[in-house]
């Protein structure tokens, strides 16, 4: 067995909404039916027992590696604690080779999963040893790894059930919340308008008491301190017993608490000092440690938290009581799980030592033994939650500190005996505020209930009925797709909105280009719905794109199908039917949002039949009103867009709107049938996103069809009293419509300049001329400069090929070079003539073309 061809397919992609890792396996013959490998299933299972049965009850018939493969990788992940529940096995058109799908939740896994299935079918195979254990463990340390913390978890979470989307824009636990102008970003437990002003000031312990204490937060007395003299006189003047800490630490790092002596003085201030330079004493408050949660200008959560402590058995010594606990699942070295495991350190022995004890003390059964004084959760404490026990006085005492530092979130630490009273009543004060603070000890309490922290930070992020989305715009097809991306997105411009698109010619962003080259891929996709600038995104969406990584987003508001032609883009990938590149091009229609809509070609039967695979409404256009389809959904009341007495007309139940043909440039009066097409599927996008019928107007009758806006589409110029077209056609569809076009124009002679796409069928590219011969009357051929995989000369051979039977052309050539392509053609013409020229280089050849016509006005 081989597994080659490892992808990521980070978004709803061909085969399921999930992320996954997909393969190429390719088996040998015997294991393409592992039943006849002798004790195989056995040797797996005694192995890993875990793993799913091969086939659902009732079927007896073998299955590939490949499909084991499969079962073992998402087996794994599940056994590790992955929330993964997705596989597939498909075979190819070629013998012995599948397509493997596996699920999972974080791409890093799912490729060490992959990897460790292939090591243990491989071990059945051959009968070696394989480490369960060890294959589990290590995916169970990577996920734990690599995943979002409990405390950025909770927010993602909430932000996913709220219908916000996301993104990991680092490895760490920075997020991306919603797309383009509308979208938020969170660090932890800290939101992006949090100044670091705020920040500083919170981790400035003796600057936040300042302020507090000025805002009339009752707080600890207390100074900085530059050494252990310094120090202990400092303890003396505000008076035993005192706190140490570092005055700009976290966590719990470094802090000593209920020091009553010199010698216990300088040991915490050593111990300060190995964290900070800038050391903090202050008054030591007695009491209970609390933390409260403020999020914006509520109190959301509040717990009490308990030093870490063993508790005796007359048997075991603390460092064995110790281990015991630390054996707790619940308790990790991170932050991944619900509790940390006890430090056995310095402050440790010393909190051991002021009690009588060191770590070979056996204390009495049922006495409890403090490893420390402080209570943090990160270095092994407990917490309760109380948030329904605070008092009103004290949630104030604590929002007003929140908004004394400038913290939107902010976990603020009190002191005092108890949590229903006033701090004032029981001398009990706010020892610290804490920017990005752990939310742990309110998602899941050691005791008591957890609370919806998540959800309140995202609800103070976005008001009721946000969700951070900005209208997505997802167009795919065979032809038409570039063309109708920049008139949706010029409709959408029109209507005020600062537009992202992507296409085959770039990435632009309310007009600038920022990317150039074929951008009609996912990482295209992705960088407009990170720019802030963007209030709506028109992606051009490629089955290549599609195929390597899935779609750029959950789901869009408005996918369009412009159509499936019956030669493009076959034979790559596994893809070998029009049926199958229908079903690739269907997932956009699949993942649109039960609110949006699929805007599909009626008169292409492949593109109608995607209608039910569509949540939201379905609006059909095509120009001629009476095509069944067009007559059924329209009879129905449902949305259609059509051509009737030389106007476009969008019609749904009673409201009926239309457009001369002739205010819309673009389809020269109707005369260019494939851009009536691109400009129905832009009338229906635009209509379903609410856009007014005035601006949709203004739009079109605006909308040259020129160079600058439409590059290498249909773009006319007029040279020595000839007509020049440049246009990017490049497979036979493309060249059936181009050759209706240019027989609608007057033309005394036509020529046509032409290349082909050596990724391309040979039938294709042959194709492409047998068309072209029967309407032009000269040929001039040339090789692309990519030649995609193909051998000098081939692509020529087969364009000269198809031209054996042609109708029309009396003159072929061949030339090298595009420009000199053009130049041989475009030299020859006299007035009155026309010459297409079907692009390779769009930007280059249509700056050529310019240039030459440019020169010609000049002489």
């Amino acid at each position: 067995m081989e597994v080659t061809r490892i992808r990521a397919l980070r978004g709803p992609n061909l085969w399921s909404h999930h992320t996954a890792i997909q393969s190429v396996v390719i088996c040998t013959p015997e294991e393409d039916a592992v039943s006849s490998i002798p004790g195989f299933e056995a040797k797996l299972r005694a192995r890993f027992p875990e793993v799913s049965p091969f086939q659902p009850v009732g079927h007896l018939e073998s299955v590939s590696l490949a499909r084991v493969l499969e079962l073992v990788a998402l087996g794994l992940q599940a056994q590790a604690g992955c929330p993964v529940t997705f596989s597939c096995t498909t075979p190819t058109v070629d013998k012995h080779v599948y397509q493997v799908v596996v699920e999972y939740s974080e791409e890093e896994v799912g490729h060490l999963a992959l990897e460790w299935a292939e090591k243990l079918c491989n071990s059945a195979l051959h009968d070696t040893p394989f480490d369960l254990q060890a294959a589990l463990e290590a995916l169970r340390e990577l996920d734990e790894d690599v995943r979002l913390g409990p405390s950025t978890g909770s927010i993602v979470d909430a932000a996913v059930a709220r219908g916000v989307p996301y993104s990991r824009m680092t490895e760490g636990s920075m997020v991306r919340l919603g797309w383009g102008s509308k979208q938020r970003r969170i660090q932890a437990a800290e939101m992006d308008v949090t100044s670091a002003i705020a920040e500083a000031i919170a981790q400035d312990k003796e600057l936040t008491k300042k302020l507090l204490s000025a805002a009339g937060v009752p707080v600890p007395g207390g100074r900085s301190v530059v050494d252990a003299d310094d120090a202990w006189a400092a303890a003396q003047d505000i008076g035993l017993p005192v706190v140490v800490k570092p005055n700009d630490g976290n966590q719990g790092k470094g802090v000593t608490v209920n020091i009553t002596s010199r010698e216990q003085l300088i040991r915490a201030f050593e111990v300060a000092k190995e964290f900070r330079d800038d050391v903090l004493v202050e008054r030591f408050m007695p009491g209970n440690d609390f933390r409260l949660l403020v999020v914006g200008d509520k109190l959301v959560a509040a717990a009490r938290r308990d030093p870490p402590k063993v508790v005796g058995d007359g048997v075991h010594t603390i460092a064995e009581l110790v281990a015991q606990v630390n054996a707790d699942p619940r308790r990790g070295s991170g932050h991944s799980t619900s509790l940390t495991k006890i430090r056995f350190d310095e402050i440790a022995k010393t909190t051991l030592a002021n009690q009588g004890f060191n770590a070979d003390s056996v204390p009495a059964k049922g006495q409890r033994v403090n490893l420390r004084n402080n209570a943090n959760l990160s270095t092994g404490g407990s917490a309760t939650d109380v948030t329904d026990d605070v008092h009103p006085e004290v949630a104030a005492r604590a929002i007003a500190a929140a908004h004394m530092v400038g913290l939107d979130i902010c976990g603020v630490d009190v002191v005092c005996d108890t949590i229903l009273r006033p701090l004032e009543e029981q001398g009990g004060g706010i020892v610290e505020v804490n920017a990005a603070p752990g939310l742990r000890m309110h998602l899941s309490p050691s005791f008591g209930k957890g609370r919806a922290v998540g959800e309140a930070i995202i609800g103070s992020m976005f008001k009721k009925g946000q969700n951070g989305r900005i209208p997505i715009v997802a167009v795919t097809g065979t032809n038409g797709k570039t063309t109708t991306v920049r008139l949706i997105s010029h409709l959408l411009n029109q209507n005020g909105m600062r537009v992202g698109m992507t296409n085959t010619d770039g990435v632009y962003v309310n007009g600038d280009c920022i990317d150039t080259g074929d951008c009609s891929g996912p990482k295209s996709a992705k960088s407009v719905l990170l720019h802030p600038d963007v209030d709506a995104a028109v992606l051009e969406t490629a089955r290549g794109g599609i195929l390597r990584e899935g779609l750029a987003f959950d789901h869009c508001d408005v996918a369009v199908v412009t159509n499936i032609g019956c030669g493009d883009h076959l034979g790559l990938n596994f893809i070998t039917t029009v049926n199958e590149l229908a079903v690739l091009k269907r997932v956009i229609v699949q993942n649109v949002a039960p609110t949006g809509a699929a805007v599909l070609n009626a008169a292409d039967p492949i593109v109608a039949k995607m209608a039910p695979k569509c949540k939201g409404e379905v609006i059909f256009f095509a120009a001629d009103i009476t095509h069944p389809v067009m007559a059924t959904h329209r009879a129905q009341g449902q949305a259609v867009v059509y051509v009737q007495g030389g106007n476009i007309v969008a019609s749904k139940g009673d409201t009926l709107q239309t457009i001369a043909l002739s205010e819309v440039p673009i389809t020269l009066n109707g005369a260019i049938g494939f851009q009536v097409d691109n400009v129905m599927a832009s009338v229906a996008t635009a209509w379903s996103l609410g856009i007014s019928w005035d601006v949709i107007c203004k739009g079109l009758a605006n909308f040259a069809n020129d160079s600058h806006n439409a590059a290498g589409r249909f773009n006319l110029f007029k040279y020595r009293g000839a007509t020049v077209i440049a246009d990017y056609g490049h497979n036979p569809d493309a060249m059936l419509a181009l050759v209706q076009a240019v027989q609608a124009l007057p033309a005394t002679r036509r020529s046509v300049v032409i290349s082909g796409a050596g990724d391309r069928r040979d039938q294709d590219i042959r194709q492409q001329t047998e068309i072209l011969g029967d309407a032009f009357d000269e040929v001039v051929m040339f090789e692309d400069q990519c030649q995609r995989g193909r051998n000098d000369g081939e692509v020529l051979a087969l364009l000269r090929e198809g031209l054996v039977n042609a109708k029309r052309t009396k003159e072929q050539s061949e030339v090298f070079g595009e420009f000199l392509a053009i130049d041989s053609a475009m030299n020859k013409l006299q007035p009155g003539e026309l010459c297409l020229v079907l692009v390779d280089q769009v930007e280059e050849a249509m700056a050529h073309i310019a240039a030459k016509v440019a020169s010609d006005s000049c002489a």
